[in-house]
C-alpha cells in the first residue's frame, strides 16, 4: 500500500475556498457584513414620535428612581440599561413632570445610521444627549442632574452675593481644661 503522491499532503482547494482563506477575501466578507449592518441600521432608525415616546418613559423612570442617594456614572449606566426593558408606572408626581416640560426642551436629531435626543434648559444651554436610537431601539443616557425641575432666585437684591461669608465677633468657643497651647507637641497633660 503505497501512496501515489508521496511527500505532498496538500489537498486541492476550490476557487471559493481559496477566496475565503485569503486576506483579500476575508476583508471583502467583513466589508459586506458591515454594509449589511449599516443598511439595516439606516432602515431601522427610530422616528421622532417613537423617540419622544420612549424618552418620555425613560425620563419618568429616571425621576421616579431618584432619591437622596446620588450614584456615580456606573449606577446611571445600569439604570439606563434597565430603562430599555421596563416602563414607568402610572404613579409619577404630575407636578414634577409639568415642571420638567416647562423648564426643559427635548430636540430630536436624525442622523444617517442613528438618531439622538438632546435636552436643553437654562442649566444645559449647549444641550446634553439623553438618548440614542439605533436598530429600532432607544438607548437612554439620562442623568437626573441634567434636568431642571425647579427655578428660584439665586439672590434677592442686585448687589447681594450668592456665597456669603459669615464672621462671628465672639471668639469664645468654650472651655477645655485638657487643652493647652501647643499640646500636640508633647503630652497634653503636662
Amino acid at each position: 500500500m503505497y501512496q501515489t503522491d508521496r511527500g505532498t499532503y496538500q489537498k486541492k482547494e476550490t476557487a471559493s475556498q481559496a477566496f475565503t482563506h485569503s486576506c483579500l477575501g476575508k476583508l471583502i466578507i467583513l466589508a459586506a457584513i458591515a454594509a449589511v449592518l449599516l443598511l439595516i441600521a439606516h432602515l431601522t432608525v427610530p422616528d421622532e414620535q417613537a423617540m419622544r415616546k420612549e424618552m418620555d418613559d425613560n425620563i419618568r423612570q429616571c425621576i421616579e428612581a431618584n432619591d437622596s442617594i446620588q450614584g456615580d456614572w456606573l449606577d446611571d449606566a445600569i439604570n439606563n440599561v434597565g430603562y430599555i426593558f421596563t416602563t414607568a408606572d402610572g404613579t409619577i408626581d404630575q407636578e414634577l413632570m409639568d415642571n420638567f416640560k416647562k423648564y426643559n426642551r427635548l430636540e430630536y436629531y436624525k442622523h444617517t445610521f442613528h438618531s439622538s435626543m438632546r435636552i436643553y434648559n437654562n442649566f444645559r444651554t449647549e444641550g446634553e444627549r439623553v438618548g440614542i436610537g439605533i436598530f429600532g431601539i432607544v438607548i437612554p443616557t439620562v442623568n437626573f442632574n441634567d434636568f431642571l425641575l425647579r427655578v428660584g432666585p439665586m439672590h434677592k437684591d442686585y448687589g447681594e452675593r450668592i456665597i456669603k461669608n459669615i464672621y462671628y465677633e465672639d471668639s469664645y468657643l468654650g472651655d477645655n481644661p485638657m487643652l493647652k497651647p501647643y499640646h500636640y507637641k508633647g503630652n497634653p497633660e503636662d
